[in-house]
């Protein structure tokens, strides 16, 4: 059987916490600042914690050496 490979997008995208928790950077703050409200860009700074189920997929298909 092969190794498995980290998909290479996602090691750029995701980090792993020490309790296996999935942190993400938030989406939508590329461009177009202007047409976003300042609530929408103030709760768009930092980073988050991915759903349960969702960073079980994450860590299963594109992270399976996390």
């Amino acid at each position: 059987m092969p190794k498995l490979k980290t998909k290479s997008g996602a090691k750029k995208r995701f980090k792993i916490t020490g309790t296996g928790k999935v942190v993400y950077a938030q989406a939508g703050k590329r461009h177009g600042m202007i047409k976003r409200t300042k609530k929408q860009i103030r709760n768009k700074r930092g980073t988050a914690i991915m759903f349960k189920t969702d960073g079980d997929n994450i860590k299963r298909y594109f992270l399976p050496n996390a």
